[in-house]
C-alpha cells in the first residue's frame, strides 16, 4: 500500500477508502535496461500494490517477467519507432488501447512515445503525465520542437532539481505543471549485508575476480558519454603512480576497473575501449564484462565506484545505489551530482559522501581514487554511514512511488478515483 492508502481493493477495483482505484497506462519504449524501463516497472508494482491496475505497453525486454510478476499487465506496442507513419498510427492504438483497458491516465516516459501518448490522450480525454529521465539534445528547431512533448503533459516529472532547471529554461510554458520526483532506488536491497554470500561468489567467479583484487566499479551502459575512456587514463596514472610509491602501492592493493554495462550495438565503441586497455598495458586491469543482472552484489562487491560521465546526468542512479551499499563514490561534477554526492563547501567534510571531479579529468580522478582507496577502516565506515543516511532521507523508492502516484490523484481528483481516499 502507498502511504495514506486504507484497505485493499475489490474486484472491481474500488478500495475502502471510498474512490475507485485507477488503471494506469504507462508507455515506455521497451522494458530492457535503463532508468525509465526501471522506473516503469517500480511505478507500476507500487500501483498494483496500492489497488489498482497498471499496463504498460513497449516493445518488450528482459524487464517483462519481473513488470508481470508484479501483477502488472504487459501490451507489446511498436513505442520504440521513431517512424512518422508508426507514430501517427500509434495515436489510433493507444487510444483504443486505452479504453480497451479503461485506463484513467497516460504516463509517457519517452519522445517518440509521448507524441501518440498526447494525442491519444486528447482524443481519449485522459490526463497526460510526462517524466523526463534526462536531458535532451537541443540541436535546432525541429530537435527543440520534437523535445517539447515532454514539456506538454498536464504534469511533468523531473527526476531531479536540475532536470526541472532544465525542463524551465528550456520550455517557460511549463511552469506551475513541473515536479520534481526524483528517482528512487529499492535501498534495502543495498544495504550492508543484503546481499548474499552466494551471489558475491557467482558474480566474482563471473569477472574473473582474484581473492585480493579491488574493485573501481563502472555500472553503466557502453556509449561514449559515460566517461569509460576517462576511467582508463586515470587507471593507467593510477598505477603510474603506485609504481613509484611502494607505501601508496601497499596502501591501496591489487586495484582492477570493472566496466558492467551492455554495448547495445555499440561494437566500434567497445573495440575502441579495448584498443586504448591494450594500448595503456592494462589488460586483465581493465574489464569489460557486459551487463549485470545482480547489480546490489555489483556494489557491494566494489571498493569504490566511479560515475564519469562527461554529459551532465539528470539524475545518476548509479552513485545512490553506490551510497545506498556504503560504498565510496566518485562523480563528475555535472548535472544533478550536486543533489546525490555531497562535498565540501556545501557540507563540511563530516558531513561528505563522496568525490566529485571535473568532467574528463583523468588526473583529478586518479587523485580521487587513490583518495578513496587508501581510506582507513573508520574513515571508510564514516563515509558510508553519512552516505546511506543522506540516500534513505532522499532517493527511496517509497518516497517516488508515493509522490508519483500523489501526481495522479492530482489529476484523477475529479473523476472519482485516486489511490488516496477522499
Amino acid at each position: 500500500m502507498t502511504e495514506g492508502s486504507t484497505g485493499t481493493a475489490d474486484a472491481t477495483g474500488a478500495g475502502t477508502g471510498g474512490r475507485a482505484r485507477p488503471t494506469i497506462l504507462q508507455v515506455v519504449p521497451s522494458l530492457e535496461t535503463g532508468g525509465a524501463e526501471q522506473t516503469a516497472l517500480d511505478v507500476a508494482a507500487a500501483i498494483v500494490a496500492a489497488g489498482g491496475r497498471a499496463v504498460v505497453a513497449s516493445t518488450g525486454g528482459r524487464m517483462v517477467a519481473a513488470l508481470e510478476k508484479a501483477g502488472a499487465k504487459h501490451v507489446l506496442f511498436p513505442a520504440a519507432s521513431k517512424n512518422p507513419v508508426t507514430m501517427i498510427g500509434n495515436i489510433g492504438r493507444l487510444a483504443r488501447l486505452a479504453v480497451s483497458e479503461g485506463a484513467d491516465l497516460i504516463h509517457a516516459r519517452s519522445r517518440a512515445p509521448a507524441w501518440s501518448a498526447l494525442f491519444a490522450a486528447r482524443r481519449t480525454g485522459l490526463p497526460f503525465v510526462t517524466t523526463f529521465h534526462g536531458a535532451y539534445k537541443e540541436a535546432g528547431v525541429l530537435k527543440g520542437l520534437y523535445n517539447s512533448v515532454m514539456a506538454r503533459g498536464d504534469r511533468v516529472i523531473a527526476n531531479s532539481d536540475w532536470t526541472a532547471r532544465e525542463i524551465l529554461a528550456r520550455h517557460p510554458a511549463a511552469a506551475g505543471r513541473i515536479v520534481t520526483i526524483p528517482r528512487g532506488s529499492d535501498l534495502a536491497a543495498f544495504a550492508p549485508g543484503a546481499v548474499a554470500n552466494r551471489r558475491l561468489e557467482a558474480l566474482k567467479a563471473a569477472w574473473g575476480l582474484a581473492p585480493d583484487e579491488r574493485v573501481v566499479l563502472v555500472m553503466a551502459r557502453l556509449t561514449s558519454w559515460k566517461g569509460h575512456s576517462t576511467v582508463i587514463s586515470a587507471m593507467r596514472m593510477l598505477r603510474e603512480r603506485m609504481h613509484g610509491d611502494a607505501a601508496l602501492a601497499a596502501r591501496l592493493g591489487n586495484v582492477v576497473a570493472v566496466f558492467a554495462g551492455d554495448a547495445q550495438g555499440r561494437e566500434s565503441y567497445r573495440a575502441e575501449l579495448l584498443a586504448q586497455i591494450s594500448a595503456d598495458e592494462l589488460d586483465g586491469r581493465v574489464r569489460l564484462v557486459g551487463h549485470c543482472s545482480d547489480v546490489p552484489a555489483a556494489m557491494t562487491l566494489a571498493d569504490v565506484v566511479t560515475v564519469a560521465s562527461v554529459k551532465p546526468e539528470a539524475f545518476g542512479r548509479a552513485a545512490v545505489e553506490a551510497q545506498a551499499a556504503g560504498r565510496p563514490v566518485i562523480a563528475t561534477d555535472l548535472g544533478a551530482a550536486a543533489e546525490t554526492v555531497l562535498v565540501p563547501p556545501a557540507v563540511t567534510e563530516a558531513g561528505r559522501t563522496g568525490w566529485r571531479v571535473p568532467p574528463g579529468d583523468a588526473a583529478a580522478l586518479a587523485e580521487a581514487l587513490a583518495m578513496a582507496l587508501a581510506l582507513p577502516p573508520e574513515d571508510r565506515a564514516r563515509l558510508a554511514a553519512t552516505a546511506i543516511a543522506h540516500v534513505g532521507a532522499e532517493f527511496s523508492l517509497e518516497q517516488m512511488t508515493r509522490r508519483t502516484l500523489a501526481v495522479y490523484d492530482s489529476l484523477l481528483e475529479g473523476r472519482g478515483k485516486g489511490f488516496n481516499p477522499s
